[in-house]
């Protein structure tokens, strides 16, 4: 009896154990399964978050309204040499890797100039792109007008190396650079193409190619976008002779035709053949010279506007304001970089001793006096572009009101980041607090 007990015991946990080990194998499997779910979920959580996460940084990255540019790259590009950093940031904005300005320009900072709408006097200064290598994308930063150049008829390597110095405590520039630039060939070929790029995306007609630039003008804003200017600036070869104007005019004949305003630079410090900027009878036949140009380019010639120093006297910038007006020039960048410096600057700065212009913050009174006197003495006839130590909203307006109709910045954004069109744009529509920018230039001279 026993036997049969025992016999039949292990009979049932014979039958028992496949069946536990199978639960044992099922739950295990759940397990498993479980597990590999719970991972699946990990993983394309992480995925999912990482994704949005690059997608939200890449919105406020790119956005120059983004405080990243002034507080992490811009000093970031300012620990590399001066060349290299302007070099990469060139090459940065050239493969689409810079912010864009999303936002519509207020209507406060919208003006007239030339027969032709700005949507806000905030310009790019010649400089910066020398080449015409990316106008485009510095039109979308925000900038209402940018200038390319100086361009000379034949590529120059310019001066040589170190010739480039930051002056950090004084958010400054010395640049003694000397006009390197391509050279008139291959700017244009630049500038050509993307004048039909946008000629091409405007223009109904597929056959563009068998119109000239002059047909389309009416339709195609030399800027390739409504509301924004495209200025091209000229110089002379460093080895072209200092009494010939052969260089200026070849460069309005060349560039002329792609450009909304043209620019002769008779006033670089940094070269010594530009007997135009010093001698006033020799600023006078240049300037009579590259008007007589201009208007050989026809109806649709850009306007001929003139860049002059901040060093000259008050009577010789009546005198220029005389010549200006009397070869009926269409503007007047006041102005370039300063060979002199204020006398506190060699007490902050160990980079001021070096030779070459002054741009930034110390040349701004200087610059901001020349536009006051040369708006007085062409009697407000002549349109004036401040340039020089503009880095506010505040500076800006200080400007407009000594006779700027627009303005143009560069060494600022070298401290600020590429989103300082923007965010004095920003500032600016707050100060003029309802007014137009349109109705404030100029309004110092007024109550004289």
């Amino acid at each position: 009896m026993s036997f049969l007990s025992n016999t039949t015991k292990v009979n049932s946990l014979t039958r028992t154990f496949p069946t536990l080990k199978q639960s044992f194998n099922k739950a295990s499997s759940r397990h498993l399964s479980s597990q590999a779910f719970t991972k699946r979920t990990l993983n394309f959580a992480l995925g999912t978050t990482t994704v949005l996460g690059i997608g939200l940084f890449s919105l406020y990255a790119f956005n120059t309204r983004s405080s990243i540019h002034e507080l992490v790259f811009a000093p970031l590009l300012r620990q590399l040499d001066e060349e290299v950093a302007h070099d990469l940031s060139i090459k940065l904005l050239s493969w689409n890797l810079g912010p864009k300005d999303h936002h519509k320009d207020s209507e406060l900072l919208e003006t007239q100039l030339w027969g032709k709408r700005l949507s806000n006097p905030l310009g790019m200064a010649a400089g910066y792109d020398k080449n015409a290598q990316i106008p485009d994308k510095i039109l979308k930063l925000g900038f209402g007008a940018v200038e390319v150049g100086s361009i000379t008829p034949l590529p120059q390597s310019g001066n040589p190396s170190k010739r480039l110095f930051r002056l950090n405590n004084t958010q400054a520039i010395i640049n003694r650079m000397g006009l390197n630039n391509d050279g008139i060939e291959e700017c244009k070929k630049r500038l050509e193409a993307r004048f039909w790029k946008n000629a091409t995306e405007k223009s109904a007609n597929d056959n563009h190619s068998s119109q000239s630039i002059t047909s389309l003008a009416d339709s195609v804003p030399k800027s390739g976008i409504d509301g924004r200017l495209l200025g091209v600036n000229v110089s002379k070869n460093s080895n072209s002779p200092s009494d010939s104007d052969s260089d200026f005019l070849t460069g309005i004949k060349e560039l002329g035709p792609f450009a909304d305003y043209i620019v002769i630079n008779i006033s670089c410090p940094n070269v010594e053949n530009l007997s135009s900027g010093s001698n006033m009878k020799m600023m006078d036949k240049t300037v009579s010279a590259a008007r007589a140009e201009c208007n050989n380019l026809g109806d649709k010639k850009p306007a001929l506007v003139i860049k002059i120093g901040p060093d000259y006297s008050e009577n010789e910038l009546k005198i220029i304001s005389q010549i200006a007006l009397k070869n009926n020039v269409d503007g007047i960048i006041a102005t370039n970089t300063s060979r002199s410096r204020p006398e506190y600057i060699f007490k902050d700065e160990p980079n001021a001793k070096n030779a070459g212009g002054l741009s930034g913050p110390p040349i701004k009174n200087l610059a901001l006096n020349t536009t006051r006197l040369v708006y007085k003495y062409t009697d407000k006839k002549i349109p004036i572009i401040g340039c020089g130590g503009v880095s506010t909203a505040q500076d800006v307006l200080e400007y407009g009101r000594a006779g700027a109709s627009f303005v143009q910045l560069y060494t600022s954004m070298i401290y600020q980041g590429p989103g300082v069109a923007s965010k004095i744009k920003d500032d600016l529509t707050v100060l003029l607090d309802g007014q137009k920018w349109s109705d404030i230039i100029g309004t110092e001279y007024s109550i004289y």
